[in-house]
């Protein structure tokens, strides 16, 4: 795993961007030289036609991202996978035909660009097939020794043996008895000659309670051979995203990197909220009267819903959302979650909480500095004191602003049960020990993605 703006991307996957975006650039490249012959050169190093190229697979690169090339939670089929490239490539020959009539001046020696199309074509194809035979190399795959017990053990061991994509291997894991407490070392007996024999890059340490039953002196002996040994805790965070807070230890929390909440960071993502806000104010103010006129002719009440949110340590505001619900969804039920058949959201209502313009009036409590534009989702009160009280951690998640979008509503559904709201502040934990402004920037092209194309929308 290798982490790019503190999100941790399997090897392989970074091998296929790196690879397709080169493609694209050499596709363009080759195209002028096959239309332009000797002038190529001039018009590449003197018009600025490599800057026009190095553009254009920027653009290409966001055009396969945004169709799902490189998400390795959605690994389509080979058919799909064709399919969805030639959508994509598709959508690229939309975009240089529009510049092309608006900026002729772009365009690079007549139809240059038209062959590098057709040659990037016939290269995505011939790359994604061989990329399939790559993946499935050793040197791309990571063999791993599992050493623990238990329930997190074989949910981790599961969890990686649905998941061929990833490029971990389990080539090992001790015994499925609970160690003996008084005799640790059973269960690192032959640990070195196992590592040794089946090449094993990594071990992972899961073990259910570690007081007296970790065998230290055979994982030294592993960890100085070149071996790295790790925590179950640290590697299902790479992997999934989240911070596992079944059978958390807090002094992992203590002695991990992350959670740097100095005041120079927190100052410079105020400023980035601050002008992402007004940037998409801006963007979307045309649509507020068409969004209010809809609201207030599908039912009767008021355009504005305002309702008591848990914000940064524990201040409770006021937040502002489009009304999606019945003015008298909560008369008789009382605060209660919404869930995604409910019948007290209106036909509207539906339709903005599927597109997320509901979250709009949520960029007046961005300006006024209730919210950040991006962080964990605000809770109600009534729920707070709750989950506080049912799930550990909870509390964790006021420790920055929340926000309209974050990164566990953009990974994971809309949390409506006990389960899920456990769930989603594994994602909570996770953006909170790794915030930063890059992970910020992945978030927000996450979340367009999402208003894009609806995944993840409820």
């Amino acid at each position: 795993m290798i982490r790019v703006f503190n999100v941790y991307y399997p090897k392989r996957l970074l091998v296929l961007v790196a690879g397709e975006a080169l493609l694209v650039c050499a596709s363009f490249i080759l195209g002028a030289i096959l239309r332009l012959g000797q002038d190529s050169l001039l018009v590449l190093e003197y018009e600025n036609g490599l800057y026009k190229i190095l553009g254009i697979t920027a653009v290409a690169v966001v055009c396969l991202y945004y169709f799902d090339l490189y998400d390795p939670d959605r690994v389509p089929s080979r058919g799909e996978t064709y399919f969805r490239l030639l959508v994509a490539l598709g959508l690229l020959s939309f975009l240089l035909g529009g510049l092309s009539f608006f900026y002729p001046g772009f365009m690079v020696g007549g139809d240059a660009f038209v062959v590098g199309l057709f040659i990037l074509t016939l290269a995505l194809f011939g790359w994604r097939s061989g990329y399939a035979w790559l993946i499935c190399q050793p040197f791309l795959r990571e063999r791993i020794y599992v050493l623990g017990t238990g329930g997190r053990a074989q949910r981790f061991v599961a969890s990686l043996r649905s998941r061929p994509e990833i490029g971990i291997d389990v080539v090992g894991w001790s015994r499925r008895v609970e160690p003996d407490p008084d005799n640790p070392e059973d269960l690192g007996t032959g640990l070195m000659e196992m590592v040794s024999k089946r090449q094993v890059n990594r071990v992972i340490v899961a073990l259910g309670d570690r007081r007296g039953a970790m065998p230290v002196r055979e994982l030294l002996e592993v960890r100085l051979s070149g071996v790295k040994v790790e925590d179950v805790t640290g590697i299902l965070e790479k992997i999934t995203g989240k911070v596992e807070i079944e059978g958390l230890y807090p002094s992992w929390l203590i002695f991990s990197e992350g959670f740097r909440l100095g005041s120079a960071f927190i100052f410079a993502r105020r400023v980035v909220s601050v002008v992402a806000s007004l940037i998409l104010l801006l963007v979307i103010l045309p649509f507020l009267p068409f969004i209010a006129l809809a609201i207030k002719l599908d039912s009767p009440g008021a355009i504005f819903y305002r309702q008591k949110r848990v914000g940064q340590r524990g201040k409770v505001f006021q937040c502002i959302k489009f009304r999606t619900m019945r003015s008298d969804a909560e008369a008789t039920s009382g605060p209660s979650w919404a869930d995604e058949a409910d019948p007290r959201i209106t036909r509207v209502g539906r339709w903005l909480r599927r597109s997320r313009l509901d979250e709009v009036p949520q960029l007046w409590n961005v300006l006024r500095g209730d919210m950040g534009f991006v962080g964990p989702r605000p809770e109600r009160p009534e729920f707070v004191e709750w989950l506080i009280r049912e799930i550990p951690y909870y509390n964790f998640r006021h420790t920055i602003r929340p926000g309209i979008t974050g990164w566990a509503q953009v990974c994971y559904q809309y949390g409506a049960s006990l389960e899920e709201a456990k769930e989603k502040l594994q994602y909570d934990l996770y953006y909170t020990k790794n915030m930063s402004l890059g992970l910020d920037m992945v978030i927000i092209l996450r979340s367009i993605k999402i208003v894009l194309f609806g995944y993840g929308a409820r």
